[in-house]
């Protein structure tokens, strides 16, 4: 009977088989490197661009924060226009108020009523000016005289809301007088619902 020794031929075997195994796990590892370089690489091109576009939308905000504060700006500018503009119209409006007052006083002050104080007295004015407030002081020979005033003034346009501050007997040389002291407003321009002005008109003076 022949026999036959199969240890080289398995030892070889193994070998080979070893030599495989080996050569597969470096194919193996290689190929996790390679897929991980791979997916590094993936993810870094995307962190790049995504760093890149927060780049440009941060340049773009910052252009955007410029844009607004230069609108801010420009809107600031424009509301200081405006102010100056509404200043210089309402003076504008009433840089003749003075001229109207005296002329409508002249024309609606009755006879027998006398502007102006029944003594002489720096500190008298027979006209004070407060704002909108008109202070009048004046002599008459009757006090039916000053409620005919009141009546006058509170059916002009230009006065409104007469109020009667104070009437005292005087003597003047003599003769038995009073001396009266009233407050009169102003009455100006009036907003409109549309946003217009409508200013009240004023009347001719009578020849």
């Amino acid at each position: 009977m022949i026999r036959i020794n199969l240890l080289p031929h398995r030892e070889e075997a193994r070998k080979l088989r070893r030599q495989q195994f080996y050569a597969f796990a470096v194919a193996v590892l290689l190929a996790g490197l390679l897929l991980a370089l791979l997916v590094h690489s993936f993810n870094q091109t995307r962190i790049e661009r995504q760093q890149a576009d927060n780049d440009f939308l941060k340049s773009e905000i910052a252009k955007l924060d410029k844009d607004i504060a230069e609108i801010q700006r420009l809107k600031e500018q424009t509301q200081a226009l405006l102010s100056r503009k509404q200043v210089i119209e309402l003076l504008q409006s009433h840089r003749a108020e003075t001229v109207h007052v005296f002329n409508e006083l002249a024309r609606l002050v009755p006879e027998g009523v006398y502007l102006g104080c029944a003594k002489a007295d720096g500190n008298c004015k027979a006209l004070k000016q407060t704002g909108l407030k008109i202070t009048l002081t004046g002599v008459t020979q009757s006090n039916a005289r000053v409620s005919t005033l009141m009546r006058n003034l509170d059916a002009s346009p230009i006065f409104e809301r007469p109020q009667l501050v104070e009437i005292k007997a005087v003597d003047l040389g003599k003769r038995r007088a009073s001396e009266f002291t009233l407050d009169v407003y102003i009455e100006r321009a009036k907003v409109e619902p549309d946003g217009g002005k409508s200013v009240a008109p004023v009347p001719e003076k009578k020849s």
